[in-house]
């Protein structure tokens, strides 16, 4: 019997081993998921709950009721890989071997690497939204704040799902607006970037969303350290930019037993063939999701495609065929703009955001690039899609794992 070991039980893993579970033979391949937590997050709902929109119970769920009969499930911690001798030696001492591995072991937080970052004001004016737990102590500050210089700053990129800390700004102008006190609150978005957006032709289209909002952009920002006393953000050159609270995304990086494992790259994430999904340094290695360090966003749809390409790949690594360089770095995000509405864009490695329809050609009904209300209902929709669709490694009908051209404009 051959196994496939799956690390991580998050989005890529998960999908991972329900696709595998379908297309495998039981009587020929053993497949093995690990992770150390009990509980899957919708890591999407770290948006909504601090604006009151999601209860924590929304975005919990047991890993078990995601993990396919026939999968093995195992809650335990995992020391290293050890690629040369084929076995990842877990904390316990256990040595489970493997003829092919898959890594999705995510990305996390990293605010140690930011001088100052945690220092006293760490979760009393400092906070993150990138994890659960400061998802949630978040929401309770800003139940009880009453306004001030709210600063929503990006450390540096790549980061998961990296619209989230726009949406994050769009959807606190229309909280406080709701809680009638938008007149007390300024708003300012700082990112390491030349532009809001990560996308220049998206910043060029979105920018009225911004001045609309009255929300502030101090871009270029390559933050030093934060200085607790004064509260304020300093960056390598000096720029100074205080606040009364701040909202951080830290630096993210792949999980630490990448680095005990010598495969990753500065920040931990592992070197990837873009097309294949194949490790670039091992045959027998196979990366997706948040751990790669391709090109392509952080983002759940772009684990979902990259999953349903990489579960070709691996059959035909199995029946000694060349493998398909098909992955074109598609993603389609909904970006959550306040005021119950929300815009959808749609990319890949070649092409930035563009308008036109989606997922049909010329009738969508969904408009790219556009604000609706449509698609805000379409980003609450999602959850139900992930929570009964994604993870169990459910096609999407009518969405292509590859960005398709028909219905949209190129400039």
């Amino acid at each position: 019997m051959k196994r496939i070991l799956i690390l991580g039980a998050g989005t890529a893993g998960t999908m991972m081993a329900n696709h595998l579970h379908k297309e495998l033979s039981p009587n020929q391949w053993e497949i093995d998921i690990i992770d150390e937590q009990e509980e899957h997050y919708y890591q999407p709902g770290y948006l909504f709950l601090p604006f009151d929109i999601y209860e924590p119970e929304d975005i919990i769920k047991p890993i078990r009721d995601f993990i396919p009969h026939g999968v093995n499930l195992l809650i335990e911690k995992i020391d290293r890989i050890v690629p040369r001798e084929q076995y990842v030696q877990m904390e316990n001492g256990d040595r489970l071997r493997y003829d092919i591995l898959i890594i999705a072991t995510g990305t996390k937080i990293a605010p140690e690497e930011t001088e100052g970052m945690q220092g006293e004001e760490w979760k009393k004016s400092v906070f993150d939204f990138y994890t659960f737990n400061g998802s949630l102590d978040l929401r309770n500050k800003l139940r009880e704040w009453q306004g001030g210089r709210l600063v929503v700053h990006v450390t540096e990129m790549p980061i998961k799902c990296p619209v989230a800390p726009l949406e994050f700004a769009f959807l606190a102008d229309s909280y406080f607006k709701n809680k009638h006190i938008r007149d007390k609150v300024e708003i300012t978005y700082v990112t390491p970037l030349s532009g809001a957006f990560t996308k220049p032709k998206a910043t060029t289209a979105l920018q009225h969303l911004l001045d609309e909002k009255h929300i502030h952009v101090e871009t270029d920002f390559a933050i030093e350290r934060v200085d607790n006393e004064n509260k304020m953000i300093v960056d390598y050159g000096g720029r100074e930019i205080p606040f009364d609270l701040l909202v951080t995304v830290p630096t993210n990086k792949g999980d630490d037993l990448i680095a005990r494992s010598g495969l990753g790259d500065d920040l931990n994430f592992v070197p990837t063939d873009k097309g294949t999904l194949q490790s670039k340094a091992w045959q027998n290695i196979f990366v997706l999701g948040d751990a790669t360090n391709i090109a392509a966003s952080k983002a759940v749809s772009v684990a979902h495609f990259e999953a349903e390409i990489l579960t070709e790949n691996i059959k035909r690594f199995i029946a000694g065929e060349p493998l398909n360089a098909e992955f074109d770095g598609h993603a389609n995000c909904f970006v959550e703009t306040g005021n119950g509405k929300a815009l959808l864009i749609d990319f890949n490695y070649t092409h930035e955001p563009v308008e036109g329809t989606f997922p049909l050609p010329g009738v969508g009904p969904l408009r790219l690039l556009k604000e609706s209300r449509l698609n805000h209902m379409g980003k609450l929709a999602f959850r139900w899609i992930y929570w009964n669709m994604l993870l169990k490694g459910t096609h999407i009908p009518f969405v292509s794992t590859h960005m398709q051209e028909a219905g949209k404009e190129f400039a």
